[in-house]
């Protein structure tokens, strides 16, 4: 028969359950489980084929379900209940930011992320980058903080994974239409659809943007598929990561400059503004634009942007930066130099930078310079970004390259079971939720019963186990596998096996292999009849990244070798939901990157929130959780090049854990079956993980460390027709024209050898030349001759003692070493203002 054409009828809710609506286009419902418990009753089946999204639900249901809802009495108290909350939630007034916070109630702070995780039903997200953003916007709804957000609209998002039975991996995309997401278009305060437009190559490219609300925090996703642009450029944001470097540029100069001019049209302006990693560093670049236009120098310009703008950094690895050849940057940006003030030249020099194989335009480059917060993702990840990014600021030691740290944290409410939520609540006090960063309240949690911890912990392995068998069963019938094997698929996994989880991008420095290093030990461990354990595994390798599919490939492999058969699986397709099952349901997390190649890592900060131990290399956040009781260290904590050595090293140092510590302690059981030395780890696990690593701690961070200051600074360089600014553009451009003729000179030391506590004297001449007038530290540093005057500074400021005739100085210091050993020291000067957040950002030191 011939279609004629298609027609959606939506159904219509009831008055009664008529906020269904409003609560289906609100995120609230990704982390609160009886809101989605309120869709799910409607019709449990279509909750499944929906993916869990209620928007697409109430596209779905039949009318008479809806109908029979609103007369169910049982339902409409649950209804009452969940509508109630979160109408409270919403209308919230006492919340941290307000109460507790040092941010001003006109504050706004502006995130601009590539990717988002919220849930695998709003998928655009690749990874680790995207789920984390989506756990900073819950948790500032949380929190109150007036964060608003800005991203693409990727309507075929990441990749969907097919794993063949030979184990290659097939990546495969599916369309969503904005209608099935919990979207509304984006709206001006006349009511007008919000349209903005960045030009490219000559032509203007036209955006709107969908609004989502998550929480309280308001997210606004780009989206190029309007009438007005061409089908090439209606299709720039198709896919995630997805085409060329020049979809790539083209994506990221929409994002940056695109999101400034989406929030001025909206007429929200921020007061400070974060870029979360470098895709989005050309958004500062527009905002100086704004002020040229205006009248303002670009020296001037450049100065109010960077005091109102933070930068995190995440790829630990130089060579994953996101950079672009100047040829290319020509191309996008010839007639937007000019709009700045500035010579095709010294554009380039804004995001120079080499890498190792010559100058390119680097984004994370160009970040860190329009900025006056800086941080890595983890301590370790900030001590490697300082080493990466040093040569930025030539002569500062590596200690001081202006870089800081704030370590990444999860959203509790979505990662955390409700069962594990439950549990805990049982010793912990009432509003433990708004303290979840109380380190000495979550000490309680080592009171819990732990047979009653045992059994919600076989509870969640048995759930997830479950999920696995479904996963597998599908993976299988697509394969063509008889019904003897789908019932085989149905009973695999004990949850009386020690289940070992895996789970992460497929990038080869993960190493996802390393516990395959010798497989007939492996095979010894996993097929032991007393004590058998059971691997799971699941990740994506970006479908340009043969070494990290042909990782996958190894693992399907070696699952169907006669040793494994039944012990290992590979869950295709790793999403969020699976991330949840995992986290929640195997009994150890592993994680063996190469040390110090992971920037800080999150999903082992779920599993142990849960009760999972983790068993990992002192990588990411890890060194910063670890204490001995709350999990295992694999390896020394040193860190190694890649090399066939280093790897022998590690996978022996994972065996031998496995074997004589991990194990043994899981089949130590009493009298009651229960392993109560293991539950000693897991509930330490939950007492010093939930604490420490969540994202209502990292969040607060982000407010006290950077927004709010950047906002206080943002006002200050903005007050008086940018008097300030001014200011300090002139101080600087006085600075770098005089700083080659400063000359300091110094004497070594008289002596070569002293006792702790022996005063020593220095003494420094300096002619400051023409910067006699500007304010000048001069300073003595030594520090362990290991450690070269890199790192474990020990400071000592000089005095002016004498001043000469011809404008020479003589500084002099008397000190007393803080630390013994063999030592080197070195004296410097360097230039100090008052508005620098770094006096490093001057860029200018001299050393005697």
């Amino acid at each position: 028969m011939n279609v004629l054409g298609h027609l959606t009828v939506l159904p219509d809710i009831p008055e009664r359950i008529g906020r269904l609506e409003d609560l289906s286009r609100n995120l609230y419902w990704t982390w609160h489980p009886d809101a989605r418990r309120l869709f799910r009753h409607l019709d449990r089946e279509l909750w499944e084929a929906v993916g869990h999204s209620p928007p697409a639900m109430l596209r779905d249901i039949s009318q008479a379900k809806l109908e029979a809802a609103a007369r169910d009495e049982g339902y409409l108290a649950l209804y009452d209940e969940v509508i109630a909350g979160f109408e409270r939630y919403l209308k919230r007034q006492r919340t941290w930011f307000r109460e507790r916070s040092s941010g001003r109630p006109e504050d706004v702070y502006a995130y601009f992320c590539m990717e988002y995780g919220w849930h695998e039903a709003v998928a655009l997200y690749s990874g680790g980058l995207g789920v984390l953003a989506g756990d900073h916007t819950k948790a500032a709804s949380d929190l109150g903080v007036p964060l608003v957000a800005v991203g693409p609209w990727f309507p075929e998002g990441y990749f969907h994974q097919r794993v063949a039975q030979t184990g290659e991996q097939e990546a495969y995309y599916e369309r969503l239409s904005p209608s099935d997401m919990p979207f509304t278009l984006a709206k001006t305060a006349a009511g007008d659809e919000a349209r903005v437009s960045v030009a490219l190559q000559g032509r203007e490219v036209f955006l709107r943007a969908w609004h989502l609300a998550v929480g309280t925090v308001s997210v606004y996703l780009l989206d190029t598929d309007v009438p007005e642009n061409s089908p090439e450029d209606r299709g720039i944001f198709s896919r995630l990561y997805g085409g060329d470097q020049r979809t790539r540029i083209a994506q990221e100069i929409l994002l940056g400059i695109g999101g400034v001019r989406l929030l001025r049209a909206l007429g929200i302006s921020p007061t400070a503004w974060h870029m979360n990693e470098g895709h989005s560093a050309f958004m500062p670049l527009e905002r100086c634009r704004e002020l040229v236009e205006s009248g303002l120098p670009f020296d001037q310009a450049r100065e109010v942007v960077a005091a109102g703008t933070l930068f995190t950094v995440h790829t630990p690895v130089a060579a994953g930066n996101d950079t672009f050849p100047f040829d290319l940057i020509n191309q996008f940006f010839s007639g937007f130099w000019g709009a700045l003030g500035l010579s095709q030249g010294q554009f380039h020099e804004l995001g120079r930078h080499d890498h190792g194989w010559g100058p390119v335009f680097s984004m994370p480059a160009l970040a860190l310079r329009f900025s006056s917060g800086r941080n890595g993702v983890a301590k370790l990840h900030g001590e490697t970004s300082r080493e990466i990014w040093r040569d930025l600021w030539p002569e500062v030691p590596t200690e001081e390259v202006p870089i800081t740290h704030i370590t990444n944290g999860v959203h509790a409410p979505t990662w955390v079971a409700p069962e594990i939520r439950e549990l805990v609540g049982k010793v912990l006090p009432e509003g433990w939720q708004e303290r979840f960063d109380d380190a000495e309240m979550w000490a309680k949690v080592r009171e819990l019963d732990s047979a009653e911890l045992w059994a919600v912990r076989q509870t969640l392995k048995a759930d997830s186990i479950d999920f696995f068998r479904a996963r597998l069963a599908k993976q299988r019938t697509r394969h063509g596998a008889t019904k003897a094997a789908l019932r085989v698929a149905e009973t695999l996994f004990s949850t009386n096996t020690l289940t070992i989880g895996f789970a992460r991008r497929f990038a080869t420095y993960k190493r996802a292999t390393l516990i395959f290093r010798d497989l007939d030990r492996l095979a010894r461990i996993l097929g032991d009849p007393d004590r058998p354990v059971q691997l799971v595994f699941a990740g994506k390798a970006h479908p340009a990244d043969k070494p990290g599919q042909a990782l996958i490939t190894t693992i399907q492999s070696l699952s169907q070798d006669p040793r494994f058969l039944g012990k290992i699986l590979f869950i295709e397709d790793y999403d969020m939901a699976v991330g949840r099952a995992m986290t929640r349901g195997v009994d150890v997390w592993l994680n063996n990157p190469r040390r110090p190649l992971e920037a800080s890592g999150t999903s082992g900060q779920k599993a142990a929130m849960n009760g999972v131990l983790n068993l990992s290399i002192l990588d990411g956040w890890w060194p910063e959780g670890f204490d001995g009781e709350n999990g295992w260290a694999i390896g020394t904590g040193d860190s190694a090049a890649a090399s066939e050595l280093a790897d022998e090293a590690d996978a022996d140092a994972l065996y031998d854990l496995l074997e004589h510590e991990v194990i043994p302690l899981y089949y130590d059981r009493d009298a009651a079956g229960v392993p109560q030395r293991w539950l000693e780890r897991a509930k330490n696990a939950i007492a010093t993980i939930s604490p420490a690593f969540n994202a209502r701690r990292m969040v607060k961070e982000y407010v006290e460390t950077f927004y709010a200051p950047a906002s206080e600074r943002a006002r200050r360089f903005g007050a008086n027709n940018f008097a300030v600014a001014a200011e300090l553009a002139a101080w600087r451009h006085r600075v770098q024209n005089a700083w080659h003729n400063l000359y300091v000179s110094a004497k070594p030391l008289t002596t070569r050898s002293a006792r702790v506590g022996e005063p020593l004297e220095i003494e420094v001449t300096l002619h400051p030349r023409d910067l006699a007038d500007e304010a000048l530290c001069v300073e003595l540093v030594y520090s362990a001759e290991a450690d070269r005057l890199e790192r474990g500074l020990h400071h000592v400021r000089l005095e002016c003692a004498q001043t000469f005739d011809d404008g020479g100085r003589l500084y002099r210091a008397c000190f007393h070493p803080e630390v013994s050993g063999q030592l080197v020291y070195g004296v410097r000067v360097y230039p100090l203002n008052e508005h620098l957040v770094s006096p490093f950002d001057a860029y200018a030191i001299r050393w005697a």
